[in-house]
């Protein structure tokens, strides 16, 4: 009996310092699995922290509002300056396309040769002011190549407006009225100024960014037109004006008037002391981008400290 006892005693010895060692192992297995989960969790993380670099790039286009049918109105940036020069194009939509192609090319040359940009100086982009008119002739809001535009002209001419009919560069606060001209053709200015959406958009924008000055695409006169809003020429809009049109070959006028127009965008900018100019390309069809960019690279150079 004392045997059997003795013998039952030392199997339950080995059974309960198996069972320690099946829990010992089963602790450790665990501590493994939970390094490796640690692991994986570095790995997201590590993926976390990538995806918030690219959102960081991403800094780099700002969407600065949308159409009346909703699409986006971007802002394109390049260069880290204080110093911010806007360039603004497609705001007569498809029926101006070649104002869009030429900001392109813009953003193509920077993209290519960053360092024509000075170093105080910001530039940025708008390529596209009326995506919806460029929607209704070219069948996008972004990017297209002249192929895709229709041969004839006046399949173009409903894409100078708006989804609302609108002529957005009468829609502006200077002289502003809700009936205005396109050459000998009444057009509408809105219901009001800034009425329209695109308008709004660039409007608050220039407000929150304050740009030392702005240059925008329209087409076909062949010229550079400085702004005001009835006030007289400022010193610096003259020299912005001169600067280009010296460098590029266009000619410079003080004022567009060829017929009245009302509630101007570029007026608009005069009115609020940020040196404007309209850069009229010579005909619907080219970009006239050689000439465009000795303009350009002028503009830079006036405000590089």
């Amino acid at each position: 009996m004392y045997f059997m006892k003795k013998t039952i005693s030392i199997v339950l010895l080995f059974f309960i310092l198996g069972s320690i060692g099946y829990f010992v192992s089963q602790k450790s297995s665990t501590s493994e699995t939970e390094v490796t989960d640690t692991t994986v969790v570095a790995d997201i993380t590590t993926d976390a922290n990538t995806n918030e670099t690219d959102v960081t790039k991403d800094e780099s286009i700002t969407r600065i509002g949308a159409s009346v049918e909703g699409r986006d109105i971007n802002a394109y940036h390049y260069g880290t300056g204080d110093t911010e020069l806007l360039f603004v194009g497609g705001i007569h939509g498809g029926y101006s396309w070649n104002t869009v192609l030429v900001a392109y090319e813009l953003m193509d040359y920077l993209e290519a040769n960053p360092t024509v940009i000075p170093k105080n100086v910001k530039v940025t982009v708008i390529p596209v002011l009326n995506p919806d008119g460029l929607n209704t002739v070219i069948g996008t809001d972004g990017r297209f190549s002249k192929a895709d535009v229709p041969t004839s002209f006046e399949d173009t001419i409903p894409g100078r407006f708006n989804a609302r009919d609108v002529d957005l560069n009468r829609n502006f606060d200077c002289e502003w009225q809700p009936s205005s001209k396109w050459q000998s053709t009444t057009v509408s200015g809105g219901t009001e100024t800034f009425s329209e959406p695109e308008t709004q958009a660039i409007r608050d924008y220039v407000g929150v960014n304050q740009p030392e000055a702005v240059v925008v695409w329209y087409s076909a006169a062949g010229g550079v037109f400085a702004s005001s809003c009835r006030n007289g020429v400022s010193i610096e809009t003259n020299t912005l004006t001169n600067t280009y049109a010296d460098a590029s070959g266009y000619q410079a006028y003080e004022e567009f008037d060829f017929y009245e127009i009302t509630g101007d965008m570029v007026n608009w900018l005069a009115k609020n002391n940020i040196p404007a100019i309209s850069v009229l390309l010579s005909d619907h069809q080219s970009t006239e981008w050689e000439k465009n960019k000795k303009g350009i690279e002028a503009v830079f150079n006036l405000y590089a400290n």
